[in-house]
């Protein structure tokens, strides 16, 4: 439980720092317009598609969907059937998703494992779509082995001592040579 406590004054004595003003103008609110031609800007060769759009980044193809009724936006990538998925494999994907994939997530749903990044639509910010897209590409990409986001880790978890464990591996075996 004295984990717990840390990890909650942590989180308490960030907030103020946070929340400073900058001074910059504060951005439009996010519309499917707005979100439509910063990924137009990502990726010209981005498509419409209903009430979202299809874009790729760094070869990976991403589906962006908005329900500007519900103020939501979720940018999904396809990873596999979820049919299959080991208890380990889950496990591994929660213990991400606490501090490495960032804000990014792994998910299932409709039989499919999926790489994610879930937000309130009207107060994204162009940086943090941005993030989010390239942290759920990360996430697909590094599936199955570091599963991380590819910025920094939220300490607390389990991902670096897993992580760890794979160099302690590779120099155990590095040793017989």
């Amino acid at each position: 439980m004295a984990w717990l406590l840390r990890f909650v004054i942590v989180c308490v004595l960030a907030a103020p720092a946070l929340a400073q003003d900058t001074g910059a103008e504060p951005e439009p609110p996010m519309t499917y317009e707005r979100l439509g031609r910063i990924l137009f800007a990502l990726d010209g060769a981005a498509q419409p598609v209903g009430p979202g759009f299809q874009l790729t980044i760094a070869g990976v193809p991403v589906l962006v969907i908005t329900d500007p009724a519900a103020d939501r936006m979720r940018a999904m990538v396809p990873l596999r059937p979820s049919e299959g998925l080991t208890a380990e494999e889950l496990m591994r994907m929660m213990q991400a998703n606490f501090d490495t994939a960032l804000d990014a997530r792994y998910a299932v749903a409709r039989g499919q494992l999926w790489a994610v990044f879930i937000h309130p639509l009207s107060a994204l910010q162009k940086d943090q779509l941005i993030s989010g897209l390239g942290q759920t590409v990360n996430i697909a990409r590094t599936y199955g082995t570091l599963y991380t986001g590819g910025a920094l880790q939220f300490g607390g978890g389990d991902s670096p001592g897993i992580q760890r464990q794979l160099i302690e591996d590779l120099l155990e075996k590095g040793e017989e040579i």
